[in-house]
């Protein structure tokens, strides 16, 4: 570890001097929140940031390990729709003085939980609309709406964001998606950076097969 000191996913402010980048796990006060350890928001009041979340949908975000979420990222929620089956989408029930009852959470157009995968990179002003599933390693491009899935180490970007491009090929993509870094102690992550912060893809290529390996024959 560097200096001595070993990272800790419960500090909320992991920059030293630097008040304006967060740890979201240990700022989540809602239970339907689930972040994974390490995952970062750059910006603070990270739930102020999750809009329409009403607890009588039952909906949930969830956001793995090392996702890293820019500055004015939006995840919007299934209390943002309105029914849509009627004539009018107007939500009456919600206001004081109009006869109107709730509607059913079946008449309703609800799309489920967003869950974004690990190592996941949100750029600024991003919105990420309900239901969407994010897959790990993808890269979402800054003033994205993002209302459909992305796979797993994709790029997406616009509005409505689509897919660019995968970032690596496909037997790199197999050998991410096998290795799973973020689920190793940190004492192998940090070993593991060498790995990750390399531009020579053959070669991680080879040093992910050989973990696999090692790992295999471990079991």
């Amino acid at each position: 570890m560097r200096n001595g000191i070993t990272p800790d996913p419960g500090k909320i402010f992991p920059i030293p001097g630097i008040d304006t980048l967060t740890y979201v796990r240990p700022t989540v006060k809602n239970q339907n929140i689930i972040v994974g350890d390490f995952t970062y928001f750059s910006d603070i009041d990270f739930e102020s940031h999750v809009t329409h979340f009403y607890d009588f949908n039952g909906d949930r975000l969830i956001i793995g390990k090392f996702c890293q979420i820019a500055a004015g990222v939006e995840f919007v929620m299934n209390g943002a729709n309105h029914q849509m089956n009627a004539v009018s989408t107007f939500p009456f029930y919600i206001f004081e003085g109009w006869n109107q009852t709730a509607p059913p959470l079946s008449e309703m157009p609800l799309k489920g939980d967003i869950v974004i995968g690990n190592d996941v990179w949100i750029g600024q002003n991003s919105v990420i609309l309900p239901g969407v599933h994010i897959g790990d390693g993808a890269i979402i491009g800054l003033n994205s709406v993002v209302g459909s899935d992305i796979p797993a180490y994709h790029i997406a970007a616009g509005n409505p964001a689509k897919m660019i491009r995968k970032r690596f090929d496909d037997e790199l993509i197999n050998l991410m998606l096998k290795w799973q870094w973020w689920n190793y102690n940190i004492e192998e992550i940090d070993q593991f950076i060498p790995i990750l912060s390399a531009g020579d893809l053959d070669w991680v290529k080879e040093r992910i097969k050989i973990i696999l390996r090692e790992r295999q024959s471990e079991a």
